[in-house]
């Protein structure tokens, strides 16, 4: 999410009109990356990614060749068939992944892309697409590209008369397909469907607002928590019942700060949504119970309450009494004490130990190490994964010096 708010700002700038929007599409195998990572290139600089680092510098120096007559699709292999002709043996780009990507490569002239970064721009500010791109195809790769975006947060937008935005090249075969397509899919995915008598590969994409961090408590220890929080990407905001500690001066990268009356009657202007992570930080046990009554009836995604544990069950009781609830059904919906145990007693520690919990609980990931087991070890591989320099060890200001030709860039998939 982050990277979207560096690909929007390059994009308002408007520095250059041969800048290209990648967009990884689809992934066979092992990729840093998942579909919808993107990169916004221009001549000189980029924004985003769209693999571990191995592929980036590659995609932006040809990006404007691949491009030159429309959108492009591009493959990219990090496999390595050491058993294959050395004629036709494949070298891959990079050490990380052993995967195959598939890149759409768009000229942001294009009204197509325009519109799909009309739409990220508003997803950061809270509103929901759903955007369909029949993906070029065959020699005229560059002109068949069409896409569809529907506002997801409207009903009405939803019918085959208002979308927010079709490519002018749909015939209405090709409108209906990716209409029905964007009211009817709720995942991003790369798709096959018949059109007109041929089968096209259509990407379906969910446009979605960054997740919103809404964090109870004003005080110096929130600051590192704000700050981790809008590193990954995500809206913040911050409420307490204290006014004095409740500024917008002091959590310059909340998108709001509230100022809480004693009564939280104005508890509303935070607009809580069922996908919204809470964390309580107020280190006020008056506050604390205030507002557990009124957020635990919510069924919101997380929430967290900071504090020892005898005082969260000392709170969880009160509050239980108050909603007519048995203690058991209000520990249920929070997670006292808040966080992960990462060791660790500073508010940058703290503040990692909440991120990471509420990271693994809205991903529904189990708590888990990754590392590889020791019997594992038994199957390694025999060869060497990849007997190549992966592009990271190349200095930064080769990334974009290369000139491009044609015998460098081919557009299509290959």
């Amino acid at each position: 999410m982050a990277e979207r708010r560096e690909i929007l700002g390059l994009w308002r700038k408007g520095e250059d009109a041969s800048a290209v929007l990648a967009t990884l599409i689809s992934v066979q195998g092992s990729s840093y990356r998942r579909p919808g990572a993107r990169m916004y290139i221009q001549p000189t600089s980029y924004a985003g990614s769209i693999s571990g680092g191995c592929l980036e510098g590659e995609v932006a120096r040809k990006a404007s060749w691949i491009t030159r007559h429309g959108a492009a699709l591009e493959r990219y292999s990090t496999m390595y068939d050491q058993d294959a002709p050395e004629e036709i043996r494949e070298m891959p780009y990079g050490l990380g992944c052993g995967g195959v990507l598939d890149l759409l490569l768009e000229p942001v002239a294009l009204p197509e892309a325009q519109a799909l970064l009309t739409a990220l721009e508003a997803a950061e500010k809270g509103a929901a697409f759903s955007a369909v791109t029949l993906l070029p195809s065959g020699a005229s790769a560059g002109q068949n590209l069409a896409r569809v975006i529907l506002d997801r947060n409207i009903p009405e937008n939803r019918s085959l008369s208002e979308p927010v935005f079709v490519s002018r090249n749909c015939d209405a075969a090709t409108k209906e397909l990716l209409i029905h397509l964007a009211t009817s899919s709720t995942k991003t995915e790369l798709i096959s469907a018949r059109l007109n008598g041929e089968l096209r590969n259509i990407y379906v994409e969910a446009i979605l607002p960054p997740p919103r961090l809404v964090i109870f408590g004003a005080g110096d220890d929130v600051h590192p928590l704000v700050q981790m929080a809008h590193l990954l990407g995500w809206r913040v905001a911050v409420a307490d019942g204290r006014a004095w500690l409740a500024q917008a001066g002091r959590f310059p990268q909340a998108d709001q700060v509230l100022a809480l009356r004693r009564d939280i009657s104005n508890f509303n202007d935070l607009h809580l949504t069922a996908e919204d992570a809470i964390a309580i930080l107020t280190h006020s046990f008056e506050q604390d119970r205030n507002l557990l009554e009124r957020l635990l009836p919510l069924e919101l995604s997380y929430v967290g309450l900071l504090g020892a544990r005898h005082r969260s069950q000392l709170l969880l009781k009160e509050v239980a009494e108050a909603l007519n609830w048995t203690p058991e059904q209000c520990l249920s919906r929070v997670h006292a004490p808040i966080g992960l145990d990462l060791g660790g007693d500073s508010p940058q520690a703290v503040a990692l130990s909440i991120m990471a919990e509420i990271q693994s609980v809205m991903h529904r990931k189990p708590i888990a190490l990754r590392s590889t087991p020791a019997i594992d070890m038994s199957a390694a591989p025999e060869r060497p994964y990849v007997p190549t320099q992966c592009p990271l060890d190349q200095p930064a200001d080769e990334f974009l010096s290369d000139a491009v030709s044609p015998s460098h860039a081919e557009s299509g998939i290959r």
